[in-house]
């Protein structure tokens, strides 16, 4: 049976978050082209770009799932996915 050493334990575990970090990064470049499809929907049917007590709805979605941090990760996320407003 094969040990495997703290060295070895940690350059996996860095392997794994690297491939976490990118499946995370694919999700948000999908979330950001999902919003502008909205964002486009709504403002080609006279509405505003930005629906706010929507965005209310996600930043209390993510604090609920993750606490203080996930309101500001969540904060973000909506930065990224409203472009230039």
């Amino acid at each position: 049976m094969s040990v495997t050493t703290p060295e070895q334990l940690i350059t996996d575990s860095r392997d794994r978050i690297d491939a976490l970090d990118d499946r995370i990064i694919g999700l948000i470049q999908e979330r950001m082209a999902v919003s502008t499809v909205i964002q486009e929907a709504r403002i080609g049917s006279g509405g505003r770009r930005v629906h706010l007590s929507r965005e209310m709805e996600v930043l209390k979605h993510w604090s609920d799932a993750l606490g203080k941090p996930g309101t500001a990760l969540a904060m973000t996320v909506l930065e990224l996915c409203r472009g230039r407003v």
